[in-house]
């Protein structure tokens, strides 16, 4: 999991974070490879408002409407429309592929499967709708039709990896392991052999060769050890075979490499207490949707959000008890901003998950997102007050607490989420290091400095942390050696962040270092030229230096984007008198506050 990612990029310098991309994101671990109904999943209340719109009686109006839908990903308006607009012409081949795609990435598999008849029946050679027609008929165990689909989607392709392994399992669906086999083998290519040996490891399985699956499994575990899907397979079916030991080494393995995930934890747990593990593939129907899911999951990561939504889809339409399919939904969601549609994905994860309190944290942040922080701040306590010794729900708290200047209740939230017992001290950086800021903005330093220095401890030269004490000992005057050695680390290590680099050139010119500060504060513009408080600085800056006439071009610039209250009071001030020679550095008036958080 990267945890700079847990917390927002204003977070990264010297900010007060703004709660977009707040999010406490175990999502990153959670993509590694690989509709539900309403009564398999979690009972609860839709939170989602989504953003009402009108389907209206002009064709070219519900047209052009699913168009701009399609264009922003919302999958459920593009689906709306197209229907809408596909009833005036129904014939249209282009519109019915239109509305097939936006069926199909919104979930609506049963209209989808209509409109991929109605597609092929105009383009017999359409890969996608025969994917799609295919996977529909290995649901209904019709494993010969659906080999028939996918050679008519261009199967024929020995490096075509969707088509090799579903027909692949197709074959395992009629009791054909041997030509199941053989078939995934004719994945040559090296760069999928992982895949390969994983899918051929399944396989055997399933068809109880347990020689077969030893070797394969083996093969691609020692091959990828990092990637959770299949760390978790391999040691479930060492547990399966009587291998306990290996089994929960293979996940200690992986717990020091990602530590306390859920699902890892969870496997871990029910190891201990004797209780024999589930294998991850039980069915051919399942290993078809794990070739779905690892490739939509690879899509996702990539930036291939439709192509992963429809992959994604697919294979939850044939295995909808996989919690992380629905995981890696929800985040794609919420990446390309449909917030609404990724709370309705994140309640469909089933409520005995272990990526169920994940789900939840997420839908949390959303409503923070979308503006809602009373309606955040309460369900994410409730999540707490449910599962008072999780961390991640602790820390998300927490961080949305800080976010809002709750300094207090956050350092609290925070101690209790450091009290908890955990398997690996690195992790906890980040509670340090947060809950060093909220000291920090408690007058509390001191305590705050500790907390930093427990941070670096942990993760020694981890550079947010570098910056916010180097920063801050620059700011009172206090090791100033030892504050600048830490402040050029930090912009070593992360040389195209304009927030480090910024705090590099905003100590510079507390220290009347002023040449230095317009060198390094130019550098963070160009990195971050939009951020209202760089911008500031640079001002400062040029006007010491006798270029007053481009430090009223900054601190105008700075006024237009939008800074914190306090600060534009500031920045008109100095718009209409300048700087006083005599006062100290004005823009941040000696204000460790912007060092971080």
């Amino acid at each position: 999991m990267s945890l700079e990612s847990k917390f927002s990029s204003k977070d990264r310098g010297r900010r007060r974070p703004r709660l977009r991309g707040l999010a406490l994101s175990g999502l990153a671990a959670l993509l590694l490879p690989a509709a539900l109904t309403g009564a398999q999943a979690r009972a609860r209340e839709n939170l989602a408002i989504a953003a009402p719109f009108e389907v209206g009686e002009s064709p070219a109006g519900n047209y052009l409407a699913a168009l701009v839908a399609g264009a922003e990903r919302d999958t459920m308006a593009a689906a709306t429309f197209f229907r809408e607009a596909l009833r005036f012409d129904p014939r249209n081949p282009r519109l019915i592929e239109r509305a097939f795609v936006a069926a199909v990435s919104n979930g609506n598999m049963p209209e989808a499967f209509g409109l991929a008849n109605r597609l092929i029946a105009r383009e017999p050679d359409n890969s996608l709708a025969h994917l799609a027609l295919g996977v529909e008929a290995i649901k209904a165990k019709k494993f010969a039709a659906a080999r028939a689909h996918f050679a008519k989607g261009g199967a024929g392709q020995q490096r075509d990896i969707t088509a090799t392994l579903l027909t692949a399992w197709s074959y395992e669906g009629e009791g054909n392991s041997r030509r199941a086999i053989e078939l995934v083998d004719r994945l040559r290519d090296e760069n999928f052999a992982v895949f390969r040996d994983y899918h051929a490891g399944l396989i055997a399985m399933i068809a109880n060769n347990t020689a077969e699956a030893t070797r394969r499994m083996k093969a691609a575990y020692e091959a990828d050890k990092n990637t959770l899907r299949l760390v978790d397979a391999y040691a479930r079916f060492l547990a399966r075979s009587g291998r306990r030991d290996e089994a929960i080494k293979a996940y200690e393995a992986f717990d020091q490499i990602l530590p306390n995930h859920p699902i890892i934890a969870a496997a871990q747990a029910d190891l201990k207490a004797g209780k024999a593990l589930d294998p991850l593939v039980k069915d051919p129907e399942q290993g078809a949707a794990e070739v779905l899911y690892g490739l939509g999951a690879a899509g996702g990561r990539q930036g291939d959000e439709l192509a992963a939504m429809i992959y994604l889809r697919l294979s939850l339409y044939l295995a909808p008890q996989n919690g992380l399919a629905v995981i890696t939904l929800g985040d794609i969601y919420e990446r390309i901003k449909q917030n609404e549609q990724a709370i309705d994905v994140y309640a469909l994860v089933r409520e005995n998950d272990p990526l169920r309190t994940t789900a939840d944290i997420q839908t949390g942040l959303i409503l923070e997102t979308l503006g809602r922080p009373e309606e955040a701040a309460n369900y994410l306590k409730r999540i707490v007050d449910e599962h008072p010794k999780d961390e991640d729900a602790l820390s998300a708290l927490g961080n949305l607490q800080r976010a809002h200047k709750q300094y207090a209740e956050a350092i609290e939230t925070y101690s209790r989420a450091l009290s908890q017992p955990s398997k690996s001290e690195k992790p906890n950086w980040p509670l340090y290091y947060f809950r060093g800021i909220s000291y920090e903005r408690e007058k509390k330093w001191p305590q705050a400095e500790a907390d930093f220095k427990e941070a670096l401890k942990l993760f020694p030269d981890q550079p947010l942390v570098l910056n916010y004490l180097g920063y801050s000992w620059v700011d009172k005057g206090l090791n100033l050696d030892e504050a600048f050695a830490m402040l050029h680390r930090a912009v070593e290590l992360h040389p195209t962040d304009g927030y480090i680099v910024d705090s590099l050139g905003w100590a510079n010119y507390k220290l009347g270092r002023y040449d230095e500060a317009v060198k390094e504060l130019e550098r963070a513009i160009d990195l971050k030229a939009s951020d209202p408080v760089i911008n500031d600085h640079l001002g400062d800056a040029y006007w010491r230096v006798g270029r007053k006439l481009e430090a009223h071009f900054q601190w105008n610039h700075a006024r237009d984007l939008d800074p914190e209250p306090e600060d534009k009071v500031k920045i008109l001030r100095k718009i209409d008198q300048g700087l006083d020679e005599e006062e100290n550095p004005a823009a941040a008036e000696a204000d460790p506050k912007r060092n971080g958080g």
